[in-house]
């Protein structure tokens, strides 16, 4: 391998480690909107929702292609769009009963679910390999379950990610279908959030309060949700992708709960015990074997994960 391929291939590898370091940054700019400005998620998500929406159509245009989706592809982009709004409120309202990196981390077991959906539903088969990792990923969520100082998971956090991992994975397997495969990635993203965001209007519409930042440069907050743990991790997701292929910037999909413990502990305070810590690595050890060992890669990731999540714990009072 020659020395040009050699920092292709590096390149590549950085481009993936940056779209999930980025993606770890939602609290850098989450947490003011909630500590100072009083915000409420739905409030947080939709406005980083609507501001992400011209960065995308930037980016759009700048490729010298038209920002339009096909007719045919409309409905399915509705559905996609709903399940992904769908995935990231339930998971942002996890965040709210448990710990940040240890809700990222259970809903990384998404994968697995999406494996489940294609033996159960497309009757593809099921291998010793899926097994393993499904009976490891069960042993580390049991560690998580009661820490060593005897507390449980809360069963609403629990609920919230299980739904959030669930809605996820329809979503991926959605993805595959017939009509949008051939509409670019970016003008379907684009669709999907302006369509996801029709749920959070709804939410406002039967009675959930709008909140907007007290002071106007914490609007740079916003902006920040929406740039770089959306707009700068799309972009390096997509390149990475093209120069090392979609099955290792997958599998460096597990630096993303890796990212949310560190902010989680290191900005918001958290606490990781050495039980839990071991719980955590073999859930990404075994997701990350599913998609090493699956054909279900591709389908993962067709779309980038823009969902916000928020990885924020209001302090008790």
């Amino acid at each position: 391998m020659n020395q040009s391929v050699k920092s292709n291939l590096w390149k590549g590898y950085l481009l993936a480690a940056i779209a999930e370091i980025t993606y770890g940054m939602n609290p850098l700019f989450a947490v003011p909107l909630y500590e100072d400005d009083g915000m409420n998620p739905d409030s947080v998500v939709l406005f980083r929702y609507l501001l992400a929406l011209p960065i995308i159509a930037v980016m759009v245009l700048m490729r010298g292609r038209r920002l339009t989706l096909p007719r045919y592809a409309v409905i399915p982009s509705v559905g996609l769009g709903l399940l992904m709004a769908a995935s990231s409120l339930t998971l942002f309202l996890s965040y709210l009963y448990m710990n940040v990196g240890i809700a990222s981390t259970l809903l990384f077991v998404y994968p697995i679910i999406v494996a489940l959906i294609m033996v159960i539903f497309f009757k593809e088969r099921i291998s010793m390999r899926l097994i393993g990792c499904i009976v490891v990923s069960l042993c580390g969520i049991a560690l998580l379950y009661k820490g060593s100082d005897g507390d449980t998971l809360d069963p609403t956090g629990t609920l919230f990610v299980a739904l959030s991992a669930l809605t996820y994975a329809i979503y991926l397997v959605g993805m595959n279908h017939k009509r949008i495969q051939n509409v670019p990635t970016l003008q379907l993203t684009f669709y999907m959030l302006l369509f996801g965001s029709l749920l959070f209007v709804v939410r406002l519409l039967s009675g959930v309060e709008l909140t907007l930042p007290k002071v106007w440069y914490h609007w740079g907050n916003l902006i920040g949700l929406a740039v770089f743990p959306t707009a700068i991790s799309f972009i390096c997701t997509t390149r990475a992708i093209q120069i090392i292929g979609p099955m290792p910037t997958a599998i460096l999909g597990a630096l993303e709960p890796a990212s949310a413990i560190f902010f989680g502990v290191t900005i918001l305070g958290q606490s990781i015990t050495p039980r839990d810590f071991l719980g955590l690595m073999l859930i990404v050890a075994a997701v990350t074997v599913v998609i090493a060992g699956s054909h279900i890669t591709g389908t993962l990731i067709r779309v980038r994960k823009m969902f916000p999540r928020l990885p924020f714990r209001p302090k008790k009072k």
